[in-house]
């Protein structure tokens, strides 16, 4: 009888955490089980299968990611803007235990709860901007914003008004990978191998003042791109369109920041045109701007927020719709069953591993960490590349950095996105034991909060030379 391919795979995973006599073996066998049958998230996969596998993360420890051959690189991405709290917190996991050990799992439907479910739900109403106080749990970002999407619906024809079904998004917007949540993406490589966008969904300008600014100042900039909406709003009718959904900072599209300008003209038409506002706050909610919230520095009270990655550090599977009094009394509070749900909403693990995360920040101050170590992270990058012939713009709040990359800084021109320009960048710096993540013609930085001043200088130093790097084969040819 052969051995299970599966169980080999198992006992290598096994071993590697155990530790191996022969770690070489080990790791190739769980490689190539990888490579032969684990489908990755936004991966080429040729080049997956050409470059021999993927990279083996093996563990993690405060800012830093240890990788196979005890590989240590400084995670200045968080992992995907998600490990707020920093990787190995042994408090993280105990809470898991405890929590598995009493219940393991039971579902949330039909009025049941668990404590720890009921518990953060709470936490989050009472930290959420304005009247957001009702939560729904789901397990990813885009779970959570496609929750909101039905409760949009839901609402309108509440309201009597079933035709407004129109959503409003943006240019560079990321809002998921559902079908639904893809079409809302203002990024067309996604919607390209998918037959996408669905109908129904409509794109504005983005706020991007550095690349579609020309010769407007920031606040004239900002007025026009909320503009935007308006006209979007009179072309298709207001008795159709259902909401707006937007990042308060839209990170994944390189950190584009909004003009101080954009937001209270957004808010404004909103109001006076009678449509929902959905806030998506994934990356941006707990602490990662030096605010609990994003819309607490922009002075937003949206109908909706959606919750994620530092809900939990990324350390469970977790999202949150958060719902404001207005939609709940309309969609939740009429009768009937509300017709939604997955089967891990709520998860008793997840949730008490949220809460724990939660206390982590607050008892540790991490918010206002964030603000304080954001000044000094843009400090120290505004001097050390914010001149720099490849750099046009370091721009950001708190531990949020967007660096955008350019050909020429006084006509802001880029080169080609088919050049690779950041890729290079990013893979120079990852030879220099930090973490960025390339996105378009940008760098983001989006580090751990409790990051120390010795990381950032590595981080940055790391990014001088990487720039050096790349800038000298530019002028080479």
């Amino acid at each position: 009888m052969t051995s299970s391919p599966h169980a080999s795979a198992s006992n290598a995973a096994r071993s590697t955490i155990a530790g191996s006599d022969d770690a070489q073996m080990v790791r190739q066998q769980l490689r190539d089980a990888d490579r032969l049958h684990h489908v990755h998230p936004f991966t080429d996969h040729s080049a997956l299968q050409q470059n021999g596998g993927a990279f083996i993360a093996e563990r993690g420890e405060g800012s830093m990611l240890v990788g196979e051959g005890n590989i240590r690189l400084l995670d200045a991405m968080a992992g995907l803007g998600c490990v707020n709290v920093g990787y190995g917190r042994k408090e993280m996991a105990l809470a898991a235990a405890d929590a598995m050990q009493n219940l393991a799992y039971y579902h949330s439907f039909q009025a049941t709860t668990n404590p720890h479910a009921a518990a953060l739900a709470e936490r989050i109403a009472k930290a959420a901007p304005g009247a957001l106080n009702h939560v729904f749990f789901a397990n990813s970002g885009s779970e959570a914003n496609e929750s909101i999407l039905k409760l949009v619906r839901a609402y309108w024809r509440a309201k009597g008004q079933p035709n407004r079904q129109h959503i409003i998004a943006r240019d560079y917007a990321y809002h998921g990978s559902t079908l639904f949540t893809t079409s809302l993406n203002g990024l067309p490589p996604m919607h390209e191998a998918f037959g996408l966008p669905l109908s129904g969904v409509s794109h504005i300008d983005a706020p991007y003042w550095y690349r579609q600014g020309g010769d407007l100042d920031p606040d004239t900039y900002g007025k026009k791109a909320a503009q935007s909406l308006k006209d979007k709003i009179t072309e298709l009718g207001a008795d159709q369109v259902a909401a707006f959904i937007a990042e308060p900072i839209q990170v994944t599209s390189g950190v584009i920041m909004p003009p101080e300008s954009y937001w209270p003209e957004i808010v404004a038409i909103c109001k006076q045109e009678g449509i929902l506002l959905i806030a998506d706050e994934v990356v941006t909610g707990f602490g990662r701007t030096g605010h609990w919230f994003a819309q607490d520095h922009y002075g937003i009270e949206a109908d909706f927020m959606t919750l994620a990655k530092g809900l939990s550090s990324g350390y469970m599977p977790i999202a949150a719709a958060v719902i404001s009094d207005k939609v709940a009394e309309m969609t939740l509070q009429q009768g009937g069953a509300f017709q939604h749900g997955f089967t891990t909403s709520g998860h008793p693990v997840a949730c008490a591993v949220a809460l724990k995360n939660l206390d982590i920040i607050a008892q540790e101050r991490l918010v206002e960490r964030a603000a304080k170590m954001g000044a000094v992270l843009h400090g120290k990058l505004n001097t050390a590349i914010g001149d720099h012939p490849l750099v046009g713009e370091v721009r950001g709040m708190g531990l949020l950095a967007g660096i955008e990359l350019v050909r020429d800084r006084k006509s802001r021109s880029h080169y080609p996105l088919e050049l690779g320009l950041c890729s290079h960048v990013a893979n120079a710096a990852l030879m220099q034991g930090v973490i960025v993540r390339a996105t378009g013609n940008s760098l983001v930085i989006c580090p751990p909060f409790i990051i120390t001043e010795a990381e950032i200088d590595m981080v940055v130093a790391a990014l001088v030379t990487a720039l050096e790097q790349i800038y000298g084969q530019l002028q080479a040819g």
